[in-house]
């Protein structure tokens, strides 16, 4: 068994991702999905929080083995990087979705040299908006972004577009694809819905 079928198999175990193709979740954006994923989740069941950051670690160390600082964006993916950085001894900060209204004005908290390899976490990645606004935050205060590790993509069309352009490398654990395939075996999802699910992947904004 792969580990992105694995962690895809524990997301669906605990209730971290729930697939209704035929009664879609409506996203904050007003975006339908057949998908929701909640990795937050993962902080309340230590066994499959440990296989996570286990994945983590062995993803950074493969492709970003000269990372000097771990970056969680605010506030899903602090947990998993204060505890990736502590299982890979590492100075941690975390970026804010916005600058500070009040005290130092700071959008970064934690201190990073000037210049610092850096890679930021997050607990999924959707369209990619978020993670990369935090990305250029940090790359604006000094740091120089390794890459994005996040546990889950959708795989959406526009995420990569993002990326490519950027010319920012993006690693994930699992992924939409695997997680289809985990929900067929468990019974969740039947041969008739995977059609539908794949058209939603490709074009999300036209499904319905």
């Amino acid at each position: 068994m792969s580990q992105s079928i694995e962690i895809s198999r524990e997301l669906l175990n605990i209730g971290a991702v729930s697939v209704q193709p035929n009664d879609p979740f409506t996203w904050t954006s007003g975006l339908k999905s057949p998908i929701y994923c909640d990795n937050r989740i993962t902080m309340s069941f230590p066994e499959v929080r440990s296989k996570v950051i286990k994945a983590f670690v062995k993803l950074i160390k493969e492709y970003y083995p000269q990372v000097q600082v771990i970056a969680g964006t605010a506030t899903a993916g602090i947990p998993h990087a204060a505890w990736i950085a502590q299982e890979m001894n590492l100075p941690m900060v975390y970026i804010r979705s916005s600058t500070k209204q009040h005290g130092k004005g700071k959008q970064i908290e934690g201190i990073f040299e000037p210049g610092a390899k850096m890679v930021i976490i997050e607990d999924l990645i959707s369209t990619g908006s978020s993670v990369i606004n935090a990305l250029q935050e940090a790359e604006k205060e000094g740091a120089h972004v390794l890459g994005v590790a996040a546990i889950f993509t959708y795989e959406l069309p526009i995420s990569y577009y993002a990326f490519n352009e950027l010319q920012v490398e993006l690693k994930t654990i699992t992924n939409y694809t695997d997680l289809i395939e985990v929900a067929l075996q468990a019974g969740v999802i039947k041969n008739e819905d995977i059609n539908r699910l794949k058209q939603w992947k490709n074009d999300p904004k036209s499904w319905q």
